[in-house]
């Protein structure tokens, strides 16, 4: 008896998922996304603060998204995903559903029940993709790790709560991690 074939999901299962569920289409799968910790709010609730008022002190054009924001990688109908923070600066990507195609900045904040996710599937498709820069925060490690895409392949660079982190897309933003999660227990 033959295995049954695994069922390939589109953007039109995706959109069409009850207003209260959340999921990602990754290459025609849904992976379903549990509610964010307080702690996975407050950081990212700094870093969306620290990056929206950098770019508007420079007059920027860049505009800042945080979850849920539905990111169309590429132009095909099987990859539609919700980072935690996305930084698009080619506004033209910008559609009344969300984005489509590759954001040039990309964090994302690292769940307990599936740092898999976060650390091998996206890294793996935002490359793919273009973005040009990937921060992955874990808040139970207390690291940061930072890709950047050059000469299409993402270098990569590993920071602790207790570092100054700078971007590469805007050389003279820095944020102070130490300062950023002062208040979250070490023991997350």
């Amino acid at each position: 008896m033959p295995l049954p074939k695994e069922h390939i999901y589109t953007e039109d299962d995706y959109w069409n998922l009850p207003e209260n569920v959340r999921a990602e289409l990754i290459n025609g799968r849904l992976y379903y996304l549990a509610a964010p910790s307080r702690i996975h709010q407050e950081i990212s609730a700094e870093l969306h603060t620290a990056i929206n008022n950098y770019i508007h002190s420079k007059h920027g054009s860049c505009r800042v998204y945080h979850a849920p924001f539905a990111v169309k990688l590429r132009n095909d109908r099987d990859n539609t995903v919700e980072p935690d923070i996305s930084i698009v600066c080619d506004r033209s990507k910008l559609t009344d559903r969300g984005c489509t195609g590759a954001p040039d900045w990309i964090i994302e904040i690292v769940s307990p029940t599936n740092p898999g996710h976060d650390y091998v599937r996206k890294l793996n498709l935002y490359a793919d993709a273009g973005v040009r820069e990937y921060w992955i925060i874990d808040p139970s490690s207390r690291n940061v790790m930072v890709y950047y895409l050059e000469q299409e392949r993402f270098q990569v660079h590993t920071y602790t709560f207790n570092d100054k982190i700078t971007s590469n897309i805007f050389e003279d933003l820095t944020i102070d991690f130490a300062e950023l999660t002062g208040d979250i227990p070490s023991d997350t």
